[in-house]
């Protein structure tokens, strides 16, 4: 057996400041009632948006979707639903 020097008490000090989440997961219908800019602002907050598409997914997220990638934010389309997540917050899609 190889041996570890793990040491437990400088892990338990770093867990705290490591993991600060703030935010919660919104659920919506992206349908086209709902304008563009409280998408943004929902994600910007620090929420991961959960949205049921009704529609073509590329004209519904037309006007959000660009600056959500480009301030390092994700988009993911799955069985009818888009995810959207802030900076920071990856959506792990490897077990698709």
């Amino acid at each position: 057996m190889s041996k570890f020097d793990l040491d437990l008490r400088a892990v338990e000090e770093h867990i705290d400041e490591e993991i600060d989440l703030e935010g919660d997961v919104v659920l919506g219908v992206l349908d086209g009632t709902t304008p563009d800019e409280e998408w943004l602002e929902t994600i910007a907050s620090g929420n991961v948006l959960v949205l049921c598409v009704e529609g073509d997914v590329n004209e519904r997220a037309r006007g959000f979707a660009r600056d959500i990638k480009e301030s390092g934010g994700n988009l993911v389309h799955f069985r009818g639903f888009l995810v959207v997540s802030p900076p920071g917050v990856e959506v792990d899609t490897g077990r698709l």
